[in-house]
């Protein structure tokens, strides 16, 4: 049996924490005195007193999670965030469809960075620094984050950290989870404050730098202005943002071991690490000669937009600093292929992950290998342990209901009236967390307002399947699942 009242309880503690992000939101609407002030006080009191229900509803609750419960937890935070987190947009008017606010909303919770505001410019501070505070917060994860600051809440952190984070290789620093959980926090925020000092001292405003540097370190890539990073016309900031978002793409728990335990050299040997970096050096080497070609650049714009525009969709970020839809075609498939690879596993990124990607090869290698040697036992090894048949297996599951997604999903737009390229892109874009797209209706500086609201209800599940590895998500509507043991 699924434990209802301790999920009510966890529910009304995220919903307590989720007013309190909203108060912080209040506070810059006061300072500069704008309309979004009732807004996000009504906000607050809707989901207070939700909170105060839910907890009233799983008072005597114990704290014995099951793989079930954890599950469901996941799925059910991210979208019940997404629902409350909405209302701002609604009550202050900003927003008027539910679609597009619950849309609005889960891409920011899911770092996608998907919008449907046509312009960003027109909104108070206060709601401006909501649509990046939900990046940041969902960065590394909602409910992650309340394991590192509520670890008593949740009494099968260990499950929920399985639910809920990235990549094939769950990696922990610490026997406890809640203490992994906080060092993987202390360097988010770290890379945070160091982003938001340089983009600082490269001229943004305090306002500005706050918002910029928290969509890059989560790779949300959600915008104060209308033309993104481009808007300052500085090309130091966009090489700063570039770092950011490549560190952003490289999983914590290596960065934690090299920026406190000072072990740099395991960027050296770790496989992930090395096919990342290769990636988007060849990539940026294509796109920089290609532009140079047949777009005229000069090399060092060439260089700048190419490996700006690689790294932001390899990390699924979603800045940009150049119009992509002007480019080569052969220009877009490449990216197409960086919004699909995404980055490391255990970073904030979304995509297939190139762990995934280097398993894929050894497998594809092995197999190889096996044909001549049909008795051979070949090993799969990955950061010095071997892969088991087991995790195998889930591998190559993962990538066929990842294609079939994007198969599925692409058709049936296509079949209601967009096209092609904008279609296959949309599929792509939401399913890695990136959030532009490549086409010509639906560019990749564009809204999406245009697309029907039945495909944004789509695109807002898709966006929580990948964030959350997809089987997560899909797990709760097999029949299974709800069968009493």
């Amino acid at each position: 049996m699924l434990n209802i009242k301790l999920i009510c309880k966890i529910m009304g503690s995220l919903l307590v924490l989720e007013a309190f992000f909203m108060l912080i939101c209040l506070g810059v609407s006061i300072i500069y005195n704008e309309n979004d002030i009732f807004s996000f006080g009504i906000s607050i009191a809707i989901t207070l007193v939700t909170a105060v229900a839910l907890h009233y509803a799983g008072a005597k609750a114990d704290n014995n999670m099951s793989r079930r419960d954890a599950f469901l937890v996941v799925t059910l935070s991210w979208s019940i965030f997404s629902l409350f987190g909405a209302l701002p947009f609604m009550i202050g008017g900003y927003i008027t469809s539910f679609t597009n606010a619950y849309f609005e909303t889960i891409s920011g919770f899911t770092t996608t960075g998907a919008t449907i505001l046509d312009d960003v410019e027109c909104l108070p501070h206060g709601i401006l620094f909501w649509r990046s505070f939900t990046q940041w917060i969902g960065g590394l994860g909602i409910v992650f984050f309340t394991i590192a600051v509520l670890p008593s809440l949740v009494g099968g952190s260990v499950k929920v950290f399985a639910a809920e984070t990235t990549g094939p290789i769950k990696s922990k620093l610490h026997p406890k989870i809640s203490t992994s959980a906080k060092s993987i926090w202390a360097i988010f925020l770290l890379l945070s404050i160091t982003c938001f000092i340089s983009y600082r001292l490269l001229g943004m405003s305090w306002f500005d730098s706050i918002n910029y540097a928290m969509t890059t370190i989560a790779t949300g890539g959600f915008s104060t202005h209308n033309d993104s990073i481009e808007f300052f016309r500085s090309p130091a900031m966009e090489y700063v943002s570039t770092l950011f978002c490549f560190l952003s793409g490289i999983n914590f728990v290596l960065l934690y071991r090299a920026c406190i335990e000072r072990e740099f050299r395991i960027f050296f040997t770790n496989s992930e690490v090395k096919f990342y970096c290769l990636i988007v050096a060849i990539f940026t080497a294509f796109i920089m000669v290609t532009l140079m070609v047949s777009n005229n650049y000069d090399m060092e714009r060439a260089f700048r937009c190419g490996i700006y525009q690689v790294v932001s969709f390899m990390t699924t970020t979603g800045l940009f600093n150049d119009n992509a839809a002007l480019w080569p075609h052969v220009t877009w498939v490449v990216l197409a292929v960086c919004m699909f690879m995404g980055a490391c596993a255990g970073s904030t990124s979304g995509g297939f992950k190139c762990v995934r990607c280097v398993m894929l090869i050894k497998v594809i290698r092995n197999e190889f290998k096996q044909m001549l040697h049909p008795k051979a036992v070949l090993p799969l090894r990955f950061a010095g342990t071997n892969i088991s048949m087991q995790r195998r297996v889930t591998l190559l599951a993962f990538l066929a209901v990842y294609c079939l997604l994007c198969i599925v999903c692409a058709f049936v737009m296509i079949a209601a009236g967009v096209d092609n390229t904008n279609a296959i892109t949309i599929t792509i874009s939401t399913l890695s967390n990136v959030g532009p797209t490549l086409g010509i209706e639906i560019g990749p500086t564009m809204s999406w307002n245009q697309l029907p609201d039945f495909a944004k209800w789509m695109c807002s599940i898709l966006m929580l399947m990948g964030r959350l590895e997809i089987f997560s998500v899909l797990i709760i509507f097999t029949p299974t699942f709800w069968k009493d043991r």
